[in-house]
């Protein structure tokens, strides 16, 4: 049965062995998602040679730093006391200790007010804001611990004036780039502006690679609308989100932003902490087998590993267990033809994608076969959830990495073709030879009659045999 959810799994350098990988592809993972805070480019291109060693069908997604506000790294740690006080500067060379914290925003006096909380290294210490002194804040600790250096520091409900990309950000869009890599997920998304800007990047290089922007605070969820109008897709980043925002809003929050993705045909993945305990222990918990289905449920696309597979202890159960529960849900799901698109960019296709997935609903169809030169036909079958596998035969060997992030699509590259004949007997013969289809199964094919590029005009079902020339 062929898994329909994707998964995406971050790789890191030390442990990127071409049997390893190869282990997770055939696991299910289908995306390799570099994390940009712990690697260096040179890190980097090390896995993404190993991945290509692979497959060619492993699309590979760089997540940058972003914009970022940390603890200084020079000083002392210091540990606090619930009550206590301490003094907190905007100097990312300041060295902590002796009351004082030093923080890498240098602005913070002109963006913080009294009352305000400064929650440090995901929400382990929290400051509350008890005075602005102009040249620094006077806060008084809620909790007890220790500060640790260059941990992070959010600020919730409080926008905050930080550039949309860092120096190293800006490094690894080049390289991202420069190795024709798929997608770029940019973290702390607040508004349009901040996708723009890697856009004009992109666009300067002629490049093919697309933006996933990364929700993972308030300002982000207030401005999807506009933000879906100029990103690939979203990853709804639960970590800074689930800090930023109360938790017992997350999960309606989820689902708002998945319900906004399928309205508009954009790829949505759900991270942070899927199977956190399986870092350590070879059995999830029952709550995070919940956490996965629940997101399934829901018409995800994709579903993230992060820790449990760049340095976790079973990284390989970790993916077969997200595969695992994939295809039990996926038994559950029904088709949604109905859904009210918006951004419909081709009226033809949009049509044709969801008469095919209502035909699969009272036909013994097996499988849709679909040409695309953009993937833009993909994502419309995709956007309706069909129950039947979609097949997208790509000329484009990025167009078909690109697929590996939408639900349902089992992406193929093959040679371009003028004859529409041509395309369907290649196609089918391809399916049938990879034992995707037999000879007296029936099928749906939608194409186009002129030409490639030209978009999806027809849409033929008919057994296998028939179609196949010669």
């Amino acid at each position: 049965m062929l898994k329909k959810t994707k998964i995406v799994a971050t790789i890191s350098d030390k442990r990127c062995n071409e049997v390893f990988l190869q282990q997770l592809f055939d696991a299910g993972m289908n995306v390799v998602r570099l994390n940009t805070a712990h690697q260096n480019i040179e890190q980097a291109k090390k896995v993404v040679d190993m991945v290509r060693k692979v497959s060619d069908r492993i699309a590979i997604l760089v997540d940058t730093k972003g914009p970022e506000i940390r603890t200084s790294s020079k000083g002392s740690e210091i540990e606090i006391e619930t009550g206590d006080t301490l003094r907190v500067y905007g100097n990312p060379e300041g060295e902590s200790g002796n009351g004082n914290l030093f923080i890498s925003h240098v602005n913070i006096c002109q963006d913080i007010s009294k009352g305000s909380y400064l929650l440090i290294d995901d929400g382990e210490i929290e400051l509350r804001v008890v005075e602005n002194k102009g040249t620094y804040l006077e806060c008084q600790a809620t909790n007890s611990g220790v500060i640790k250096f260059r941990k992070s520091v959010n600020i919730p409900n409080t926008p905050i004036k930080l550039p949309s990309l860092t120096q190293k950000d800006i490094e690894f869009i080049g390289f991202a780039i420069e190795y024709d890599l798929d997608f770029i997920a940019h973290s702390f998304v607040r508004t349009k502006e901040d996708v723009i800007d890697i856009k004009k990047i992109i666009k300067k290089h002629n490049s093919k690679i697309k933006v996933i922007a990364k929700i993972e605070n308030q300002q982000g969820v207030d401005n999807i609308d506009e933000i879906l109008e100029h990103t690939y897709g979203i990853m709804v980043a639960r970590g800074d989100l689930g800090i930023e925002i109360p938790a017992e809003k997350i999960p309606a929050i989820q689902r708002l932003l998945i319900n906004k993705c399928l309205e508009t045909k954009k790829p949505v993945i759900i991270a942070t902490q899927m199977l956190h305990s399986m870092i350590e222990h070879p059995r999830p918990t029952r709550a995070e087998i919940n956490d996965i289905a629940s997101a399934i449920y829901s018409r995800a696309d994709a579903i993230m590993l992060s820790g449990e597979t760049a340095y976790g202890q079973y990284p390989l159960d970790a993916v077969k267990t997200m595969t695992n529960v994939a295809r039990e849900v996926e038994k559950m799901l029904n088709a949604d033809p109905e859904i009210k698109l918006t951004q419909v960019h081709n009226q033809v296709t949009a049509t044709l994608a969801r008469s095919a997935v209502r035909a699969c609903s009272s036909l013994p169809i097996k499988a849709i076969v679909a040409d695309t030169m953009t993937g833009r036909t993909g994502r419309y079958l995709s956007a309706f959830r069909g129950t039947v596998p979609v097949y997208a035969m790509c000329y484009n060997l990025t167009i078909m990495r690109q697929l590996a992030l939408s639900f349902g699509i089992s992406a193929n590259y093959m040679n371009l073709t003028e004859s529409r004949d041509s395309f369907l007997s290649d196609a089918i013969k391809t399916l049938v030879k990879n034992n995707k289809v037999c000879t007296t199964d029936m099928v749906l094919v939608i194409g186009g009659s002129f030409g490639p590029g030209n978009g999806a005009s027809f849409m033929e079902i008919s057994e296998v045999k028939n179609l196949i020339i010669g």
